[in-house]
């Protein structure tokens, strides 16, 4: 192995080729036998075609689709390249940093990630510093959460400040302790997790701007929220207690919405039938009032021809009450009906409708 030789000497039958220009005439000569009465144009060539070699390896480079390459010459900033083959200036002159700027990046506090599988595995131990906090009501918890960030601008990233990562670990934590600390536990435990890790990605956003880091913070969640081991159980008995009270709230709610409105509407039935059924009433009276005061003005004008009048329609009316009128004189003792035209028509109309006839009877 090329580990098992001295420094400075090249393993025997080959190896790592030579690096400076003294060892490569000496490997040189070895490799093609060269000796001194066969003159130095040969070995000029050979080491020509080695710089050359050396120059073409040293001029290019590679920018996979996912990375940005950011160009410096003596040392000074000069510019960016994008994906695929480019050129530069070899020897040193021209140096390229690669930064991924097309891959959303992540830390985790809390907890780290030791297999990331489909059923990934995830280490606790020996991060408990990081994840227990203290709530607005005196409450301890440990939090878990996630910062998931980008390199929006790969210079400010490389030159602006130095350890960017170690930066945003310390951020990250002083932002997250401040806001649980200004929340209930309660609140950080059940309903407050969205709105307290977004307002986290406001704030560390605002802050990497304020330091040129070139990071862009994507999301932050909260991956997991507990309270301490020795208390856990407590605190899940009063989060289902409070999970209970909101279903029989909403039950509630949606019992009031049933019946409430239900029986305002048919209040609002009984009170139009009531006031539709007054005004019928009082238009009826209304128009019999007038009727009668129509009466009374001919009757005063012409009494016995009104009083005739009125009685005549009254005996109309009542005879289109009356099935069967008999007219007889008042001398006649009995009444013996020859023909009944009225069964008879009755019993015709049952055999049309397909009933059996009855003959009719003639006492």
């Amino acid at each position: 192995m090329g580990w098992e030789n001295p420094p400075g000497k090249r393993p025997p039958g080959g190896g790592m080729p030579p690096q400076n220009l003294d060892e490569i005439v000496q490997w040189l000569k070895e490799r093609y036998r060269l000796s001194p009465s066969s003159g130095l144009r040969p070995i000029l060539m050979i080491v020509a075609v080695t710089l050359l070699a050396l120059v073409a390896w040293n001029s290019y480079y590679t920018v996979e689709p996912q990375e940005t390459a950011v160009i410096q010459r003596f040392g000074k900033y000069v510019g960016t390249a994008g994906a695929g083959l480019h050129f530069k200036i070899p020897f040193g002159v021209e140096s390229v940093q690669k930064v991924v700027t097309g891959r959303v990046l992540q830390r985790e506090y809390g907890y780290r990630t030791a297999k990331a599988d489909v059923r990934s595995t995830f280490v606790e131990k020996g991060y408990e510093e990081e994840a227990v906090m203290l709530s607005g009501d005196l409450n301890v918890l440990n939090i878990q959460w996630t910062v998931q960030y980008k390199v929006k601008d790969p210079v400010d990233y490389l030159f602006r400040l130095k350890g960017v990562e170690a930066t945003l670990d310390d951020m990250s934590e002083s932002v997250v302790r401040r806001i649980v600390g200004n929340r209930y536990s309660d609140e950080v435990l059940t309903v407050g997790r969205a709105s307290i890790a977004e307002e986290s990605r406001k704030e560390m956003q605002e802050i990497m701007d304020s330091y040129h880091t070139g990071l862009q913070i994507v999301s932050v969640m909260l991956q997991n929220v507990n309270a301490p081991n020795p208390v856990r159980a407590a605190f899940n008995e009063v989060n289902e207690a409070g999970q209970e009270k909101e279903r029989m709230i909403n039950e509630a709610q949606q019992a009031y919405n049933q019946k409430i409105p239900k029986a305002q509407g048919e209040a609002r039935q009984t009170i139009t039938q009531a006031e539709g059924y007054a005004l019928e009433r009082i238009n009826r009276a209304e128009g019999e009032v007038k009727r009668f005061l129509d009466i009374l003005a001919e009757y005063q004008k012409a009494p016995e021809v009104t009083r005739r009048r009125m009685y005549l329609e009254s005996f109309e009316i009542m005879m289109g009450k009356i099935d069967h009128l008999y007219v007889i004189d008042e001398g006649q003792k009995n009444i013996l009906p020859f023909l009944d035209l009225n069964k008879m028509k009755e019993s015709g109309d049952k055999t049309q409708a397909g009933g059996t006839p009855q003959a009719a009877k003639t006492p």
